[in-house]
């Protein structure tokens, strides 16, 4: 590339220029749109990151007649917003993605879809798109979607398939590190409380559970639960009826770990003592339970700051993706 001469602010015809392709090209590298190759995205963002390229804010909403926002667009069956304070991992996205949006002076927009009614609510809520959507807990299906619909580019922080550009944790991993640490401590009865199949996160989870059962040769004891407190509570309540033996607890996330924590202490168990326990996301949960508990952390916080600068960089494609590694924090859980 032969960079253009340079004296004022760069323009998305000089980023164009520079990249060696047209700017209905370049404009549409920018907004995450299809018909740009993934060479010519490429070579956009090598551009673009040479002229230090800001699209210019106030001239897209004047020419759109809308201002643009930041879309954050999660997949949950819970319609009383209380949901979005019940959860510590909605405040930690938050906490990830805010400081750049102050940056830029862009507006963040929660959005909820509800599976009851998901395609047309992610059909409909696409076309809204502006400055870009960052997408939480969409099944991979309605994540492709919503991405083949969006006007703006798109970023998920949940498994998405092949389509919707991805930043995720090491979940499979992470697992397997949870149960082989139980191991470890001697555990043999040791069972798993699983997060709902259509969460890319929980479907991972649930994998590395199977992977570390596979290699160390324990037999696989599991229930499902909903990533809610009492999924928790009933699903360890249940392990318990039917394995009365088991001797340690993987709860794939600290909010369920917390009601599988009161099913252990109703039932005289003690932790970790008679049942070992360890969740995942080390969250606000995580301290705030008794015992403290041991847990997997995912970074969410990083995550989001990574999936913000990624959509307002314009430097994901389709198939674009980065995971983040997990690491286990031992407290008095296990």
């Amino acid at each position: 590339m032969t960079r253009p001469a340079q004296s004022t602010r760069p323009t998305i015809d000089d980023v164009a220029r520079l990249a060696g392709v047209s700017r209905a090209t370049t404009s549409r590298a920018l907004n995450g749109q299809p018909g740009a190759s993934a060479q010519s995205r490429e070579r956009v963002a090598r551009a673009v990151a040479e002229l230090g390229y800001r699209a210019d804010e106030a001239a897209r909403e004047l020419a759109s007649g809308r201002r643009r926002t930041v879309d954050l667009v999660i997949y949950t069956g819970d319609d009383d917003i209380t949901w979005l304070g019940a959860d510590p991992y909605y405040g930690r996205i938050l906490a990830g993605l805010l400081p750049t949006l102050d940056c830029e002076g862009l507006p963040l927009q929660i959005r909820r879809v509800d599976p009851s009614d998901a395609l047309s609510q992610v059909v409909g809520l696409a076309s809204l798109v502006t400055a870009g959507a960052v997408l939480v807990s969409l099944p991979p299906a309605l994540a492709s979607a919503f991405t083949r619909r969006a006007r703006g580019p798109v970023v998920s922080l949940t498994p998405a398939g092949e389509v919707t550009p991805t930043v995720s944790a090491a979940n499979r991993e992470g697992a397997s590190a949870a149960i082989t640490h139980l191991h470890t401590l001697g555990r043999r009865r040791i069972a798993a409380v699983h997060g709902p199949d259509d969460n890319g996160c929980a479907a991972a989870r649930r994998l590395g559970h199977l992977d570390a059962a596979a290699a160390l040769g324990i037999e696989v004891l599991e229930a499902d639960g909903d990533f809610s407190r009492d999924g928790g509570y009933h699903a360890a309540a249940e392990l318990l009826e039917r394995h009365p033996d088991l001797d340690a607890l993987f709860v794939t996330s600290d909010v369920m770990a917390a009601g599988a924590v009161q099913a252990l202490t109703d039932r005289g168990r003690r932790i970790p003592q008679d049942v070992a326990l360890i969740g995942f996301d080390d969250s606000i949960a995580a301290t705030f339970a008794n015992p403290p508990l041991t847990t997997i952390r995912q970074p969410v916080e990083e995550m989001a700051a990574a999936a913000i600068d990624a959509l307002l960089s314009g430097t994901t494609h389709p198939g674009w993706s980065t995971s983040f590694a997990c690491g286990l924090v031992e407290r008095a859980s296990a």
